[in-house]
């Protein structure tokens, strides 16, 4: 990634539980003003986001911006259908990995990149529930670990 100032404005945990994140992509998003003032403000959730590709165009669905204040007549659908803006090289290859069984493209962070609202998107493959139970033992377990060092060492 290039030297940019990056402003994370919202984080899709949730992801991250019900997924493995095999690969990363930066993309752009199509949006209205009101839509970027609102996410400014911090007003979104990527929550239950996940992509799909249609006719050689992605397209990010869930995604919701909550309309902004003194937006009146200007405010959109809050969960409407956004275009992402992705190299056709890039969708390419997305589409034949989500072909794929048990692929899937979700939304994984949404930040400012040099005033320009850029989109994390992740291919990823969905986790069987003892890979869920795994994940959080292990993290239980680090916790664990890093509260006995600084115990020891307080």
């Amino acid at each position: 990634m290039k030297n940019s100032s990056r402003k994370l404005v919202s984080n899709n945990k949730k992801a991250f539980h019900d997924y493995d994140v095999e690969q990363k992509f930066e993309a752009g998003v199509v949006l209205f003003g009101t839509e970027v003032k609102s996410i400014r403000n911090g007003r979104v959730s990527l929550k239950d986001s996940y992509c799909i590709i249609d006719k050689g165009e992605i397209f990010i669905h869930g995604m919701h911006i909550t309309p902004y204040e003194h937006g009146n007549i200007y405010n959109k659908d809050p969960i409407r259908v956004r275009k992402l803006l992705l190299h056709k090289k890039e969708i390419l290859n997305l589409y034949s990995k989500v072909k794929r069984k048990g692929y899937a493209i979700i939304g994984l962070s949404l930040y400012f990149s040099n005033s320009k609202v850029k989109l994390e998107i992740g291919l990823c493959r969905g986790k069987k529930l003892f890979d869920k139970r795994a994940s959080l033992k292990a993290k239980e377990m680090k916790q664990k670990a890093d509260r006995a060092v600084k115990k020891f060492f307080v």
